[in-house]
């Protein structure tokens, strides 16, 4: 979205500053309300353009406490980590304008100019339709994405380079390009030229015009943020309750066979576990008292302890309320972990935060394509993900309740909230139901596991997650 500005003479450089602070003032007093939104701005462009220098003038112009700005050299995007996964865990929250010096598009066009063996048209086009979804994500989540190239002449950077201090000029070898290689910089302008058509370019011959262009653009992005949807337009067609969902297995198993059972497939469990050569992300849903704590004892009893990650998901903190809603998610996909399990999980949004209105009709609709893309980003990544439904008739859950209520080691298990629920369980069946039709995918499938009997339960959890890592 090339656009060009007419030069603000000095005496409006005073105006342009308290434009940018009341935007930004305006933005920042968002937080915490319906219309919340934060500006993630990606910052790139040829090397000595002046990217640095225009976002130094921006933070003169603008309250310099509430514009953040993290830099950092490019990585190369590898097989066994979603291109988004080292950048998330900064995302602004509500309120907050951030600059990022590096991101998946410098990352993009490293990994491309660098590698042996670069990315193929279909690869690198692959690539940037993924991009632009997530972005598209967080925009729908309230991080609004603006994009800006500063592009400089080849003529232009040859002459800015002769002029550097040679320190100078290893510094900017170190962390970008070989900015007097020709070819590579001609192979770079047609790379960017194949997904910047939505972003702004800043032509940055003219060092004044490029800082006041950037500004321009920030200010103007910043007065008209865009309205995200609050109706959804489509008529929702709800999926049919699945009989194992209302009267589940009762078959239960004989408590020596079990022990048999257990001992060598826990075993077997965790050899798989470590050996795939992939990561695995484990996910736990189903209703209260169905034996999630139990089952995931059991798959974690051969393992050592620093070899995996336990996340019992309960309610957002503030703080994690102030991101999009995968965001305290993607923060626990540590790249050291290679097992993380899940005692619920981001499926809270299409179930608890779906009954109990914490998401609205259209956040918790739109959740379903988030997740699957999400799910997929990992799959693609070298990483198993295995999901499980642990279902569990109304009359056995019950009867779990009130063993909890007498029972001193466990009454920390049930609250009044868990009853609470208990008189929506129609309403879970139903979200269950949606959920299970939607988001159970060929890379990511659903087991959907009888608990009534505890034994025959875990036997068959331990048996699906072999069955998901392949192996006999």
């Amino acid at each position: 979205m090339t656009e060009h500005n007419t030069e603000i003479q000095p005496d409006n450089l005073e105006q342009l500053s308290l434009q940018l602070i009341e935007a930004q003032y305006a933005l920042k007093n968002t937080k915490a309300k319906k219309n919340a939104k934060s500006v993630l701005i990606l910052v790139n462009g040829i090397e000595l353009a002046g990217k640095g220098e225009a976002v130094k003038q921006l933070r003169e112009w603008v309250d310099p406490r509430y514009l953040r700005v993290k830099a950092d050299p490019p990585n190369l995007i590898d097989a066994q980590t979603p291109f988004w996964q080292p950048y998330t865990r900064h995302i602004p929250a509500e309120g907050q304008m951030m600059v990022w010096f590096g991101n998946w598009y410098s990352d993009l066009l490293a990994t491309s100019l660098h590698v042996s063996k670069p990315f193929d048209d279909t690869t690198f086009n692959t690539y940037v339709d993924q991009m632009k979804t997530f972005e598209q994500d967080l925009k729908n989540n309230h991080v609004d994405v603006i994009k800006v190239w500063f592009d400089l002449s080849w003529k232009s950077l040859q002459k800015r380079l002769d002029k550097m201090d040679a320190s100078e000029q290893r510094w900017h070898k170190l962390h970008g390009l070989d900015w007097r290689n020709k070819k590579q910089y001609d192979n770079l302008q047609k790379l960017r030229n194949r997904f910047t058509e939505d972003w702004y370019i800043i032509d940055c011959e003219d060092e004044d015009k490029r800082d006041q262009s950037f500004a321009q653009h920030i200010l103007k992005h910043l007065d008209h943020l865009p309205n995200h949807p609050v109706k959804v337009r489509s008529k929702w067609q709800q999926a049919p309750i699945p009989e194992a969902l209302i009267q589940p297995d009762d078959q239960a198993l004989d408590k020596d066979q079990y022990k048999t059972e257990l001992k060598k497939l826990t075993k077997k469990v965790a050899d798989a576990l470590r050996t795939q050569g992939r990561k695995t992300v484990i996910v736990f849903e189903g209703m209260d008292a169905a034996g999630k704590g139990g089952a995931i004892k059991r798959i974690v009893k051969k393992l050592d302890p620093r070899e995996y990650g336990i996340y019992n998901i309960s309610a957002p903190e503030k703080y994690e309320l102030a991101r999009p809603y995968l965001w305290r998610f993607w923060s626990k996909l540590l790249d050291e972990e290679s097992i993380s399990i899940f005692d619920r999980s981001w499926y809270g949004r299409v179930l608890v935060e779906r009954i109990e209105g914490f998401a609205t009709d259209v956040e918790w609709k739109r959740a379903y394509d988030e997740i699957n893309r999400f799910e997929k980003d990992l799959v693609d990544t070298q990483t198993t993900v295995v999901k499980f439904w642990l279902a569990i008739s109304k009359d056995e859950q019950e009867q779990r309740f009130k063993a909890r209520e007498v029972t001193p080691h466990k009454r920390f298990k049930i609250t009044e909230e868990d009853w609470r629920n208990r008189r929506r369980w129609d309403d879970y069946l139903h979200a269950a139901a949606d959920m299970l039709q939607r988001t159970d995918t060929e890379y990511a499938p659903w087991y959907v596991i009888a608990t009534n009997d505890k034994y025959s339960a875990r036997i068959q959890i331990l048996n699906a997650l072999l069955k998901q890592l392949k192996v006999d």
